[in-house]
C-alpha cells in the first residue's frame, strides 16, 4: 500500500510542477511550436538506448525537464528550459548540444542526450 500511496504523491508532486511552469503561451507569446529531436546514450556496448522527438503547443506547460531513461538513475534528467529560453530570446530558430545526466547512479556520467531544438514563431501580420 506505500508504494501506490508514494506513486501518487510523486504524481501529484509532478502535477504542481507543471502547473506551476504555466504555458508556453504565457511565457513565449510568439512562439507557435517547440520541437525537440533527441538521441540518448548510456554507457554500454550499444550506447544509443533511444531516438525521441517531443513537440510543444502554445498550450502545453512550459517545463522542459526531461527525466534519464537509465535504470537506477535518481535526481537526474535534463534541463531544456535554459536552451529554449536562449532561443527565443535571441530570435533563433535551432540550435543543437549534447547534456550529461548529472543524478545518482554505479558510475558519473552514466548517460547523455544529443539534442536539436527547432522553434517556430507565428507568423506578425502586418
Amino acid at each position: 500500500m506505500r508504494h501506490r500511496q508514494s506513486y501518487k504523491e510523486k504524481m501529484a508532486l509532478e502535477q504542481a510542477a507543471m502547473a506551476a511552469a504555466g504555458l508556453i503561451s504565457e511565457h513565449y507569446a510568439g512562439v507557435s511550436n517547440i520541437e525537440f529531436q533527441m538521441t540518448y546514450y548510456h554507457r554500454g556496448l550499444h550506447p544509443v538506448l533511444m531516438t525521441r522527438t517531443l513537440s510543444f503547443l502554445p498550450a502545453n506547460y512550459a517545463r522542459f525537464h526531461l527525466k534519464c531513461m537509465q535504470e537506477g538513475c535518481t535526481g537526474g534528467g535534463y534541463d531544456l528550459a535554459p536552451v529554449v529560453a536562449g532561443l527565443v530570446k535571441s530570435s533563433r530558430n535551432s540550435t543543437k548540444g549534447k547534456i550529461v545526466c548529472h543524478g545518482t547512479n554505479d558510475t558519473p556520467g552514466h548517460a547523455s542526450i544529443a539534442y536539436e531544438v527547432n522553434v517556430q514563431y507565428k507568423k506578425r501580420v502586418k
